[in-house]
C-alpha cells in the first residue's frame, strides 16, 4: 500500500492517519519498514536469498560477493522508504543501544554525488570503543572496536535511517556488548537441546529458544516531570509523600485506559507494527499510571531487539504527547515497581514446544526431560540468575510487596510436583513392564489435564512454570532481556548436554532401553533439585529462613549478587559453552560495579541538590511566614499572643526539627559518598555506596516528606506526587 511507503507517513515523522479499513487490517502493513524475508524474496537473486536464509537458519558465513547484492538491495529498498543514512546499531555494555549514522551520499572523482552502500559496509564497521564501558577489556588509546551484521535479525528503517542489528567486539575479539553473548548462548542451547530432542522425534535439526517479554512502564505528563531534577536525571522520585489515594482500592488494574494514555498507546502500537514488532496486548497495570504492553513471542533474538526499539519508540511517542515514560523499577515510592517478565521456552523446528506435554506419553516424557532440566538449571545456577537481573534499580523492586523477592525459587504448582514426587519414587535401573504401564499411562499420561486444570499463578515466584513456559517475573523493567536471556539459555545448555551424556552412557553400559534410561536420571534430577521448589508465599519471614535451610541465596543488593560472576562455577561453565571467556565475564562485573557506583552516586548528587536547592530555601521561607504571622499576633493580642499562636508555634517547632535532621543525614551522606570515592577497589567501593550511603537516602526522604505534609501547595516546590500520579 503506497501510503505506508514512506516514513513521512509514520507518527515519529508526521501525523498518520490510515484509513479505518487499513486500520483494522493491520497485519496488511506489518513489518512495512523492515528488510524481512519477503522484502528479500522481492529485492535479492535466489543465490543470495538462499546465502542469507542459510546464515540464519545454520550460522553459516555470506561471502563478500553476496554481501554486496545483499547490501545493494538493502540501499535501494531503505531509499525508497525515505532513508538517507545507514547506522551499525549495537548493544554496548551501557544496557541501551548506540548507532552512529553514516549518509549513502559518496562522490565520484569528477565531484558528482552517488548513493553508495556495499557489502563491506553492511557487514562491519569500526566504532570508537573507548567510550563504552569494557571493564578494562580495551584502554582509551585503544579505541578500535567492530560491528558485525547480525543477519538473524532484520534490518529497519527507524525515521530516515537504515538500522542494521550487529555485534559489537573488541580488537582482540572479546564481546564489547549485550548481543554477541547471547547469540552465542542461543546456539549453546540449540545444539545440546536439538540432540535431547532428537531422543524423541528424530527429524528435529534446530530448536529455538522463544521469548515473550511483558514491558510494565508509567506515564507522567512531561512537564510536570521536567520540574522534578530527580525524575530527568535519576528516573525515579528520591523525595515524595504518598497521595492520599494510591492503588489500595484496586481501581486501576485492567481498569478503562484514560484517553490520553490511550492516544499515547494507538500510536505507539501503529510504530510497532510497521517496524515489524508483533504487540498484542495493553492495559492498565496495579499503580495509578501505570502500564503494561506484551507482544507476541518470538525467536529470543529478534524478541530482545525488538524489545530495545521498542522503549526507544515509547519514548519518542510519549514526547509526542505530552508525555514521558519511566522505566525505572521503582519511581515511585509507596506503590507497585515496574518489571519486564520474560516468558521462555524451547521450540523445534518441526513446531513442537518442548515445555508443552502431547497426546502421548511419549511426547509428555520429553516434555519431563525439558521441564526437569530446566529446574536442575535453575537448581544449580541460582545465584547466577539472581546475578544476571541485578542493577541498583531492581533493587529497590525485588521483594517489595509487589515483585518477586530475591531468593531463586522455582513455582510449579501442586499437581506438577505430585507428578515429579511420584517419579522421583520410580526404582532405580530396569523397569518392569507393569511399573513402564502405570508411569506411563498413570502418571505421565495425566500431565495434559493437570495443565489443563491447573491454571494457578504465584506472583511471589521469581521464576515460574505457567503451562507451556517458564515465566522469570525477577527481571527488572528497565533490564536488556539479553542479560537473563544469556544466562537462562546457557545453563539449561549446560544442563541439556550434562543429561544426554549421563543417559547415553546407561544406554551403553548398563544396556538400559531408552526411556528406562531418561527416568533414571529424571529421578537422580527431581532429588538433586527439589530445594529450588517452593510453592508459598516468597514475601515472608518464614520462606526466608527456610532458603536459609536450603541453602539457597539471598543477595539483596546488587554488589553481594555480583560476586557469582566470577565463581569458578560460573567460570567453568561458560568456557564449556562458549558463551563467554574469563576475561569477558570479568569485565562484565566490572562493569556492572561500576555502573551500581555511578547511578548511586547520580542520585546521592540530585538528592543533595534537591535538599539544599529545594527543600530547605521552601521550609526557611515558609518558617519566615510563620514568624511574622506570630509577630503580628503579638503586636494586636499582647501577651495572649503565645496561648493563641500555640498551633503556630508547635509547627514552627515541626519544621526546625526535620529541616535539622534533613540537613544532618544529607551531610553524613555527601561525607560517606566522598570516602567511599577514595577507595580503589571497584568492589570495595560498591560495597560501600551500598551499605555506608545508600541507608541515609530513606533517612533523608523520611524527614523531607514530612516537610512535605507541613507545607502548604503554594508553598512546595516541587510536583506532587497526587499530581504526577494521575495523568488524565
Amino acid at each position: 500500500m503506497s501510503l505506508f511507503n514512506t516514513p513521512e507517513n509514520s507518527s515519529i515523522h508526521g501525523q498518520f492517519s490510515p484509513s479505518p479499513e487499513e486500520t483494522s487490517r493491520r497485519s496488511n502493513w506489518f513489518g512495512n519498514k523492515v528488510f524481512n524475508q519477503d522484502r528479500m524474496l522481492q529485492n535479492l537473486t535466489r543465490e543470495a536469498y538462499e546465502s542469507v536464509n542459510n546464515a540464519i537458519q545454520t550460522g553459516s558465513k555470506i561471502d563478500r560477493k553476496i554481501a554486496d547484492q545483499v547490501a545493494e538491495a538493502m540501499k535501494t529498498w531503505a531509499i525508497s522508504m525515505g532513508a538517507t543514512h545507514y547506522t551499525h546499531w549495537f548493544q554496548p555494555l551501557t544496557g541501551a543501544t548506540a548507532e552512529k549514522h553514516d549518509a549513502f551520499l559518496d562522490l565520484l572523482p569528477d565531484g558528482k554525488a552517488i548513493e553508495k552502500f556495499g557489502g563491506s559496509q553492511l557487514v562491519q564497521q569500526e566504532p570508537d570503543a573507548s567510550s563504552f564501558p569494557s571493564g578494562g577489556i580495551r584502554n582509551t588509546f585503544e579505541a578500535r572496536g567492530y560491528t558485525a551484521w547480525d543477519p538473524t535479525s532484520p534490518a529497519f528503517v527507524y525515521g530516515s535511517t537504515l538500522c542494521i542489528p550487529t555485534i559489537f567486539v573488541s580488537y582482540t575479539g572479546e564481546a564489547l556488548d549485550n548481543k554477541a553473548p547471547l547469540l552465542r548462548a542461543l546456539q549453546a542451547v540449540d545444539t545440546a537441546a536439538t540432540a535431547v530432542a532428537r531422543y524423541f522425534d528424530k527429524n528435529v535439526n534446530k530448536v529455538n529458544a522463544t521469548l515473550g517479554w511483558e514491558q510494565e512502564y508509567f506515564l507522567v505528563d512531561a512537564e510536570l516531570a521536567a520540574t522534578r531534577p530527580d525524575l530527568v536525571l535519576a528516573g525515579r522520585t528520591l523525595l515524595g509523600q504518598a497521595a492520599a489515594k494510591g492503588q489500595q482500592l484496586d481501581d486501576h488494574y485492567f481498569g478503562v485506559i484514560p484517553s490520553r494514555a490511550l492516544q499515547f498507546m494507538r500510536e505507539l502500537e501503529t510504530e510497532c507494527i510497521l517496524l515489524g514488532i508483533p504487540v498484542k496486548t495493553r492495559h492498565n497495570e496495579v499503580a495509578p499510571n501505570q502500564y503494561e504492553l506484551a507482544p507476541v513471542f518470538e525467536e529470543a533474538n529478534l524478541a530482545v531487539d525488538h524489545n530495545l526499539l521498542l522503549m526507544d519508540v515509547m519514548e519518542k511517542v510519549a514526547e509526542k504527547h505530552g508525555l514521558k515514560v519511566l522505566f525505572h523499577e521503582k519511581p515511585f515510592a509507596g506503590i507497585n515497581g515496574s518489571g519486564k517478565h520474560n516468558n521462555w521456552s524451547l521450540s523445534t523446528d518441526t513446531g513442537t514446544n518442548l515445555l508443552s506435554p502431547g497426546s502421548t506419553p511419549m511426547k509428555n516424557l520429553q516434555f519431563l526431560t525439558f521441564f526437569v532440566n530446566t529446574i536442575r538449571a535453575v537448581d544449580r545456577f541460582e545465584a547466577l540468575l539472581r546475578a544476571s537481573i541485578a542493577s541498583a534499580s531492581n533493587d529497590y523492586r525485588l521483594g517489595a510487596n509487589e515483585a518477586p523477592p530475591a531468593i531463586m525459587s522455582i513455582f510449579i504448582g501442586t499437581q506438577l510436583s505430585q507428578v515429579l514426587d511420584e517419579l522421583e519414587g520410580v526404582s532405580r535401573g530396569k523397569l518392569s513392564p507393569e511399573e513402564k504401564t502405570e508411569l506411563k499411562l498413570n502418571v505421565v499420561g495425566k500431565i495434559p489435564e493437570i495443565l489443563l486444570d491447573n491454571t494457578d499463578r504465584n506472583r511471589t515466584s521469581p521464576f515460574a512454570f505457567t503451562g507451556n513456559k517458564f515465566e522469570f517475573r525477577a527481571v527488572g523493567s528497565k533490564t536488556n532481556c539479553a542479560k537473563p536471556m544469556t544466562v537462562l539459555n546457557t545453563i539449561v545448555a549446560l544442563q541439556l548436554q550434562e543429561f544426554k551424556s549421563e543417559v547415553d552412557t546407561l544406554i551403553e553400559k548398563k544396556k538400559l532401553k531408552k526411556d528406562e534410561a531418561i527416568f533414571n536420571v529424571l529421578r537422580e534430577y527431581i532429588k538433586a533439585s527439589k530445594r529450588i521448589r517452593f510453592d508459598g508465599d516468597g514475601y515472608s519471614d518464614a520462606w526466608a529462613a527456610e532458603a536459609g535451610r536450603r541453602k539457597l541465596s539471598n543477595n539483596r543488593a546488587t554488589p553481594q549478587a555480583l560476586e557469582v560472576l566470577t565463581s569458578p562455577e560460573t567460570l567453568e561453565a561458560f568456557k564449556r559453552m562458549g558463551v563467554m571467556t574469563e576475561t569477558e565475564l570479568r569485565a562484565r562485573r566490572e562493569v556492572e560495579l561500576e555502573t551500581y557506583i555511578l547511578q548511586t552516586q547520580i542520585e546521592g548528587r540530585v538528592l543533595h541538590e534537591l535538599v539544599y536547592g529545594s527543600v530547605i530555601p521552601a521550609t526557611i521561607k515558609y518558617q519566615n511566614r510563620l514568624l511574622e504571622n506570630i509577630r503580628g499576633m503579638k503586636e494586636v493580642y499582647g501577651a495572649v499572643h503565645k496561648e493563641l499562636a500555640e498551633a503556630q508555634l508547635t509547627l514552627l517547632e515541626d519544621l526546625a526539627s526535620h529541616l535539622q535532621e534533613v540537613k544532618k543525614h544529607t551531610d553524613a551522606m555527601t561525607e560517606a559518598r566522598k570516602q567511599a570515592n577514595k577507595l580503589k577497589d571497584v568492589a570495595d567501593r560498591a560495597g560501600a555506596y551500598c551499605n555506608s550511603v545508600l541507608p541515609y537516602f530513606e533517612q533523608i526522604r523520611l524527614h523531607a516528606d514530612k516537610l512535605e505534609r507541613l507545607l502548604g501547595q503554594e508553598d512546595w516546590p516541587l510536583a506532587r506526587y497526587r499530581e504526577l500520579l494521575f495523568v488524565k
